[in-house]
């Protein structure tokens, strides 16, 4: 009987420090998936092969490279050895999650690699499968002519096609010539604010993300260098949570402007509670990135009643002009971006909580409603009945 759901992933966690946020995304879908049909999952992991199950959820672990995959590139020959390893793993973790006969739908997050390894399952096992694009499908590896031919080759050979924003499912439309249907990534926080928003300064501004270019942790750092003693003044603090590749020249630099007097703290990965907290506790979420769609934790600044600087990329200017839930820059470069958060200072959050009540309302996923659309049974329907 095909009744199991199988998710390949390349985001999934690991050592539950925080250190995959989209991971935490994909872990509730899992769990929320897995009160309704038999879940698994393949996902990158150290060794191949089974895991420890996680609640509900069978886990199976494909080798991945010391770095996360997101950090290499086709167009490096010295990635190469590195790239058809994981490639080779996952594909072989894949075939074996889904050839006991039970797979009916494969869930690729995101489109690649993890979309290829559901197609060479559909082809070998004949089981239909679904891809959920992610930002850096579409706008970086969609660019490179190889690789973009693949892509298209996925998504038209996909059931359904989901994309986490509004403008990424156009242009992953405009690379395959089929639709995609807006699916926001969100994850479950069991914490509410308890800290109220400050109604004057001075405000608490948090960096939460890999310290990685395409989330401009170093723009941020820029901006804050170009920041005026006024602007200051309207500071209690900035805290910057994370981890990644650019760990060595985000220290150097919050080291130069702690030494210039600025009240900014620096932790590492922050767990789901912790990240929890961390929102709860600040008057303005730091988005600085260079490519987003939507981000996790932009959701999760709704959830948590958090107003957000952003820069103007993917969707977040669509969002924040229509329900006014913080400052968007006018460029993405390190000016624009102080430009925003001193503008950002002279707001008063608290004002904009409504306004982030009825944003967040948008940041749900409907359990029931995916497992209609892949065609798989909810057995809790059927107990019930």
């Amino acid at each position: 009987m095909r009744d199991t759901l199988l998710i390949v992933t390349t985001s999934f966690p690991q050592a539950g420090d925080g250190s995959e946020a989209a991971g935490a995304f994909v872990a509730d879908v899992a769990s929320e998936l897995a009160a309704r049909v038999p879940v698994r999952v393949v996902a990158p992991g150290e060794r191949a092969g089974v895991d420890a199950p996680m609640g509900a959820v069978q886990v199976r672990r494909f080798t991945s490279p010391g770095r996360p995959l997101s950090l290499l590139s086709p167009l490096r020959v010295t990635d190469w050895p590195a790239i058809v390893g994981t490639l080779g793993s996952l594909r072989a973790e894949t075939l074996a999650a889904s050839g006991d006969g039970r797979v009916a739908h494969v869930l690729a997050f995101w489109a690649l690699p993890s979309g290829w390894a559901a197609l060479e399952a559909s082809r070998r096992h004949g089981v239909p499968y679904s891809v959920w694009a992610l930002g850096s499908d579409i706008w970086t590896l969609g660019k490179t002519p190889i690789v973009r031919s693949v892509l298209r080759k996925v998504i038209r050979n996909a059931s359904h096609r989901f994309a986490d924003g509004l403008r990424l499912g156009q242009d992953a439309e405009s690379i395959s010539g089929c639709p995609f249907e807006f699916l926001p990534s969100t994850r479950r926080l069991d914490q509410v604010r308890t800290r109220p928003l400050a109604s004057a300064p001075p405000y608490r501004l948090l960096f939460l993300g890999r310290w990685h270019p395409n989330k401009g942790v170093d723009l941020l750092l820029e901006a804050m260098a170009e920041l005026d003693e006024g602007s200051w003044s309207r500071i209690a603090e900035v805290h910057i949570a994370g981890g990644g590749p650019l760990e060595g020249l985000v220290r150097d630099r919050v080291e130069a402007l702690q030494g210039m007097g600025r009240p900014i703290r620096l932790s590492g990965f922050l767990d789901r509670d912790e990240a929890a907290h961390a929102l709860g506790e600040a008057d303005f979420l730091l988005l600085p990135s260079r490519i987003e769609s939507i981000p996790v934790v932009f959701s999760d600044a709704m959830k948590m009643q958090l107003p957000v600087i952003s820069m103007p990329v993917g969707d977040l200017p669509h969002l924040m002009a229509e329900h006014h839930v913080g400052v968007v820059a006018n460029s993405v470069d390190s000016r624009s971006y102080a430009e925003a958060i001193r503008s950002a200072l002279g707001e008063a959050p608290e004002r904009m909580r409504s306004a982030m009540l009825d944003c967040g309302k948008r940041f749900s996923m409907d359990a029931n409603k995916l497992c209609r659309t892949l065609g798989l049974v909810d057995s809790s329907t059927q107990e019930n009945a």
